[in-house]
């Protein structure tokens, strides 16, 4: 199993910097952010960090398309590219529920799967050829083309999915692989990685060769309390985004969670959080001691065939910025990620 940090770049930059850079020394595979308009941008970031680091891998997981035209990410993962000497990758969604509502955009009528996968298509053409020509519903051009050229001789392009069946199929089918977020057991992994394969075999290609990656909250360290604390501080705000099908296939009563996201979508942070209860949290993040975080993750989501857990690591300076809340004993995210190289990662060489 590959592990990867996947990062909020909300910190000072040179602190981000400093995290990639020590990422890349501990050997994580790769490391992401949200490519939104909350959060710095990641693609300068990733720019200023190629310089500064030698073998991870860097991208956005996930770039709205419903936001960033994809001609313009292919131009971006292309630039990235050339300047990490063949280490980037893009996975592709619809876009943040919450942020489209920020734009009064009603997510419900963008027909996101139908536009996910037009954008797949434009993205991999461009990456490609360098050119593309094309009729689409949502994207159309006419001999458009771009110099920016990647290294790599096929740049992945990946699909981040949440809701099914379809949306993992589509991966399997159309894309590298699959990043599933914010989902925690067994029955929720089982569900996507069939799915991802039954849109692989479709393709005739072997399921098993795609990335499928876990993209969790997380947070760890020696402080068992502290780490779900922290954890619980941002499950909510996480939670938001979860259509019902998924928080049941996650063991939560959608009605359970309607007054926490409700109290999110209305800014009142403090109540979102004292709604959320140790078993909510419990259930919606991977939190706790190293050894906490390693039967979990072996209990449910390696037997299910996930090679790749993508860690959004939660620390006190990231939930103060969100929330306010002073945390005490959480790991920072350099000591996390220092935990997960020392004492995770050996579990599932």
């Amino acid at each position: 199993m590959k592990f990867s940090y996947a990062m909020l770049p909300d910190y000072p930059l040179n602190e981000s910097l400093a995290s990639i850079k020590l990422a890349d020394e501990l050997g994580f595979y790769a490391a992401y952010a949200a490519d939104e308009p909350w959060h710095k941008d990641l693609w300068l970031l990733f720019a200023a960090a190629a310089a500064q680091t030698s073998q991870i891998r860097m991208g956005p997981s996930v770039s709205a398309v419903t936001l960033r035209e994809p001609s313009l990410i292919a131009q971006a993962a292309a630039t990235l590219d050339e300047l990490t000497g063949g280490r980037a990758e893009v996975v592709l969604g619809s876009g943040n529920f919450g942020v489209l509502a920020q734009y009064k955009i009603d997510w419900t009528k963008t027909k996101p799967l139908t536009r996910v996968k037009e954008a797949v298509a434009v993205v991999r053409t461009l990456l490609d050829e360098g050119t593309i020509t094309r009729d689409g519903e949502f994207y159309s051009y006419d001999g458009l083309f771009t110099f920016a050229r990647p290294v790599q001789e096929h740049l992945p392009v990946k699909i981040g999915a949440m809701r099914g069946p379809k949306s993992f199929e589509a991966a399997g089918e159309l894309s590298d692989g699959v990043h599933h977020a914010l989902s925690y057991t067994r029955e929720a992994y089982e569900y996507a990685v069939k799915h991802t394969r039954i849109g692989a075999e479709r393709a005739g290609k072997d399921w098993t060769t795609l990335d499928i990656g876990a993209w969790v909250v997380f947070a760890t360290g020696p402080d068992s309390a502290a780490a779900k604390e922290a954890a619980r501080s941002m499950v909510g705000l996480y939670a938001s985004a979860m259509p019902e099908e998924q928080l049941l296939r996650n063991g939560v009563d959608p009605k359970e969670m309607a007054p926490i996201i409700e109290a999110v979508g209305a800014g009142d942070l403090p109540k979102a959080i004292e709604l959320t209860t140790p078993d909510i949290t419990e259930k919606l993040s991977i939190a706790g001691t190293p050894a906490e975080v390693t039967a979990k993750i072996k209990r449910e989501i390696e037997p299910t065939g996930v090679n790749h857990l993508i860690a959004a690591i939660t620390d006190a300076t990231l939930v103060k910025g969100f929330t306010g809340r002073e945390i005490d004993g959480v790991a920072d995210v350099d000591t996390q990620l220092r935990l997960i190289h020392d004492e995770i990662m050996p579990a599932f060489a």
